[in-house]
């Protein structure tokens, strides 16, 4: 069985295999480690482990091995696996597991592993030592075609029976068993099926009847020719294009930080800007704002674009449209005609007014979350890969423009802060330019177990913003009417610089603007090793400082 797997893997050229320690997954931790067409990582912490081979997932865009022991050690990649399903990453999670009469025996580390990521998994099989090599090549194989076709998460559950340290000498052949069955249909120079032409006239005949078209990309790894298609259509003055930090496009006529745009406009404001075509894709939006804006003036038509999955985000999905979007844009540029509108210019005009007001605030702001963020983002050298975590980051990032040459990466399929740093030093690893970590206090007290391995690069740098605990739970108005807001916010006085001193991470700590302009001059320079620059921030200023600024656009 061990064979079998380790053949199947390379078959499908999977060469990435994070691996935690365990004695059940011996007999794979021993291919795996042997095989010299393997990359081998060893991290302890499962849930850590899981999340780093998202990173080298995401980064190389190719699928990643993740085996473990038998028991609860599974249980410990689900965050990182429901991440994968939500963000389409593909990883391939091998589990180790006790044969099935030694299950709820009182079998020491059992649990019930098949089926266990039923709800977000792309393809899921559990082997039985009982299956003969062909049907068992047969279940293994579909896993990697799913892994192929979906870009999510697979899962096969691997039963091993003792004794599990053993070696043999002989080699078996399992090429017939695993190459997949001889399709008799003629060859496509496609990988996908276009749309039809009928369903393309139809889209066309309504988008070019409209004066008023959105689009709004959401997640998004940086393509090429993403960006020539939307600055093609940006040229119609009736199209208006919507994007955040994570889209990874970027041009003076789209909105790119669209909370800063539309957090003030009245009702009748929102109204105007109401699109007749809307249409959306890439990943998940971080903007609450346009979510509400668009549930509340819904468009008459939203079709979302994606291979695999129709994301009813506004609630008036009306059509999906199952290709890639470079697909799908280029059938649609030779039906479209320009519609004479000033539905574009209006808000663009707007944004450069609240671009002005924006400047304008920053003049003299005192020491805060705002300031020290702005700061950051504009020292960041061209040509990194940035990684950001969630929660208030992340939204701090849509306020401020970055620079056009950054890749921006962050965690949103399921939007938690559990593993933004074993993603970024995942990522890290296969980069060969500098990722740099902007992440909060929590996320990064949450995930300290990101740095117990021994794979992160020396030109790694991590940035913590440090407001003593969860700063967006005071900028939400709920958590503080409740009476309860410690529990919601967690205040802390813990710092990171006892982590770093364990794992051997240069240290620095910046507590005003001068300390952290004077940290920031030589933070990305080449070192013999990762840096940490924490930056403490008065948490009873920061909610009120943000609070203030979208007042201040207000008066625009």
């Amino acid at each position: 069985m061990a064979q079998l797997v380790l053949q199947a893997l390379v078959e499908h050229q999977i060469e990435q295999v994070v691996i935690s320690p365990g004695s059940r997954n011996a007999p794979l931790t021993i291919g795996f480690a042997n095989h010299p067409k393997i990359n081998t990582q060893s991290i302890v912490d499962e849930r850590s482990a899981g999340f780093f081979a998202l990173g080298l997932a995401q980064q190389s865009g190719k699928p990643v091995a993740l085996l473990c022991t038998s028991g609860s050690a599974l249980l410990n990649y689900y965050p990182a696996v429901a991440e994968a399903y939500y963000s389409r990453v593909p990883l391939l999670i091998l589990s180790a597991d006790r044969p099935a009469h030694l299950i709820d025996i009182g079998d020491g580390q059992t649990i019930r592993q098949p089926r266990i990521f039923e709800e977000h998994i792309c393809f899921e099989s559990g082997l039985d030592e009982k299956n003969d090599l062909e049907e068992s090549a047969r279940e293994i194989r579909a896993a990697l075609e799913t892994l192929e076709e979906s870009s999510g998460p697979v899962h096969l559950n691997l039963p091993f029976d003792e004794p599990l340290y053993e070696t043999v000498t002989e080699l078996y052949d399992f090429g017939a068993l695993l190459k997949p069955k001889v399709n008799d249909a003629p060859a496509s120079l496609l990988k996908e099926t276009p749309v039809s032409d009928e369903n393309m006239d139809k889209l066309a005949s309504i988008w070019n009847s409209s004066a008023k078209k959105m689009i709004i990309l959401g997640v998004h790894h940086p393509d090429e020719l993403i960006q020539i298609q939307l600055d093609h259509l940006a040229k119609d003055p009736s199209v208006l294009i919507l994007t955040e930090t994570t889209s990874n496009v970027s041009s003076k006529n789209f909105i790119s930080n669209i909370d800063q745009l539309i957090f003030s406009l009245s009702e009748e404001e929102l109204s105007e800007l109401r699109p007749e075509v809307l249409i959306t894709f890439g990943g998940m939006v971080v903007s609450k704002k346009i979510k509400q804006f668009l549930r509340r003036h819904q468009p008459d038509h939203h079709w979302h674009v994606d291979p695999n999955r129709a994301m009813n985000t506004y609630h008036c999905l009306e059509q999906h449209i199952p290709v890639t979007a470079q697909l799908f844009f280029s059938q649609f540029f030779f039906l479209t005609e320009t519609v004479e509108s000033e539905y574009q210019d209006e808000w663009l005009t707007r944004k450069q007014n609240k671009k002005k007001r924006h400047r304008e605030y920053l003049d003299g702001l005192e020491f805060s979350d705002f300031l020290v963020f702005y700061t950051v983002f504009r020292s960041l050298p061209q040509g990194i890969r940035l990684q950001l975590s969630n929660s208030s980051v992340i939204r701090y990032a849509q306020l401020f423009d970055l620079g056009e040459d950054l890749d921006v990466f962050c965690n949103r399929g399921t939007s938690g802060i559990d593993g933004s740093t074993s993603t970024a030093v995942g990522a890290a690893t296969v980069f060969s330019g500098q990722t740099v970590f902007v992440t909060g206090d929590l996320s990064f007290f949450y995930d300290s177990n990101a740095f117990w391995n021994s794979y992160i690069p020396s030109n790694f740098r991590v940035i913590v913003v440090n407001n003593s605990g969860g700063g967006i739970f005071r900028i939400l108005p709920g958590p503080k009417k409740s009476g309860a807001l410690d529990y919601f916010e967690t205040p802390h006085q813990l710092d990171a610089s006892h982590l770093c001193k364990m794992h051997g991470i240069d240290y620095q700590r910046a507590t005003d603007l001068k300390s952290l302009e004077s940290a920031l001059e030589g933070f990305f320079n080449s070192t013999n090793g990762p840096r940490l620059l924490e930056i403490f921030t008065p948490s009873e200023v920061n909610d009120r400082v943000l609070m203030d600024y979208f007042k201040f656009l207000d008066q625009a």
